[in-house]
């Protein structure tokens, strides 16, 4: 198991809570017994027969077994809490952090922060004054911990890429369509928030923010191709403009039968990356102690500079376990959670880069119903919170497009 050590006077244990039971909590719970002082105390699910299950199996792993509850404020009324884990439908994301940080206790959300940015104001200041006492608030974007990612963003924070001009970003999966039949809220703008982009694609968009930095303009189109019964998008794609003028192409489908790769290209006047489904397909800087090592054989998968950089951050994760199984992004999130806590600093992922990507994201949703580019502050500054988004195009009679965007 991994281990993370106690700063003096810190209690041995932290005790958590995981709301919301299905397989996104399972994923949780597993990432969490990877951590001797994190223990669960707590199951909350609205289906009693879900956090009952989940309790029975936390408890044949081993572990004592957390008590049951149907509703977050009964948890924490009585069970013993340090760490509140929101694993639910994305729609209720934000409500139940509030709650949380409210209550007193860490916070960890699962991606995406939200489905509606109308309360982003709110968020913000509830996690800022959590942080002032201590506290952690944090959203998941356990990519930005894989080895190949922090290369990444050394790399270009070292300028080692020179001046970042482009990036390519492609989520290109496939979702049956018993996926979106699984659930009631799948599929659906109340409670999934999106499709492509919203689920499957937003810790790309995460990462593509990360690399690039501040989004400026977003222009993109959204369709449901391959699905029936879905409110939602299965292919979207859109153009980026960045605040240092980079300029970004993303994509995401469900709609790529049998399911392709997650392929990020980050382009630069000096160097270039690829990663490519987690993994360092592709590195090279100018700056390396021999340049003949990085070349388009990286990308076939020959030894190159990629592998020289990935020596430099040791994982010590199971990489060799299918990580459909073992979540190892989100152990190494955990790692850095812990360490926040203990040493009562803020994560490396704040609700402040949610909102951000969560900014994005509902802004190409915006740009796809109104047909138009959208910039990302006035997203944020709430200019189009009366939009009611749509897949596909832009509406067809004139006039409505000037109403919508008022």
């Amino acid at each position: 198991m991994s281990e993370v050590s106690n700063a003096p006077g810190a209690p041995a244990e932290i005790r958590a809570a995981i709301v919301g039971c299905g397989v996104i909590g399972r994923t949780h719970s597993a990432a969490v017994r990877e951590f001797p002082e994190l223990v669960i105390t707590a199951l909350v699910d609205v289906v009693a027969e879900a956090s009952e299950a989940l309790a029975a199996k936390i408890e044949a792993q081993g572990d004592p077994k957390p008590a049951v509850f149907l509703t977050l404020a009964e948890a924490l009324a009585a069970a013993p809490v340090d760490l509140v884990i929101i694993a639910t439908p994305s729609g209720l994301h934000i409500q139940q952090a509030l709650e949380v940080l409210d209550a007193g206790k860490h916070v960890v959300i699962e991606k995406p922060l939200d489905v509606d940015l109308s309360k982003a104001d709110e968020i913000l200041a509830a996690a800022k004054a959590a942080e002032a006492k201590g506290l952690v608030a944090t959203v998941i974007s356990q990519h930005r911990f894989d080895p190949a990612s922090r290369v990444v963003d050394e790399a270009r924070r070292a300028g080692r890429f020179g001046t970042l001009t482009s990036a390519v970003a492609s989520v290109s999966w496939w979702r049956s369509q018993g996926y979106y039949d699984s659930g009631a809220w799948r599929g659906t703008w109340a409670m999934d928030g999106g499709g492509a982009i919203m689920n499957q694609g937003v810790h790309t968009v995460d990462l593509l923010l990360w690399f690039l930095g501040r989004p400026l303009e977003i222009s993109a189109k959204t369709a449901l191709l391959a699905h029936e019964g879905v409110e939602v998008e299965d292919t979207a794609v859109a153009t980026l403009t960045f605040e240092s003028g980079a300029l970004a192409v993303l994509h995401a489908t469900t709609a790529a039968y049998p399911g392709l790769t997650v392929r990020l290209q980050v382009m630069g006047s000096k160097g270039s990356a690829v990663i490519d489904n987690d993994d360092l397909a592709y590195f090279h800087a100018s700056d390396a102690a021999d340049p003949s090592q990085s070349s388009a054989m990286g990308i076939l998968g020959g030894g190159n500079q990629a592998a020289v950089e990935l020596a430099k951050y040791p994982d010590d994760t199971v990489e060799a376990l299918d990580p459909t199984v073992y979540p190892a992004g989100h152990v190494r999130q955990y790692r850095d959670i812990i360490a926040a806590i203990r040493a009562g600093r803020p994560a490396g992922v704040t609700v402040r880069d949610a909102v951000t990507a969560l900014a994005t994201v509902r802004a190409l949703y915006v740009s796809a119903t109104l047909g138009q580019p959208v910039l990302i502050a006035d997203v944020i500054a709430g200019k189009y919170n009366n939009v009611e988004v749509r897949t596909g195009g832009a509406p067809s009679h004139p006039g409505t497009r000037e109403e919508v965007s008022a």
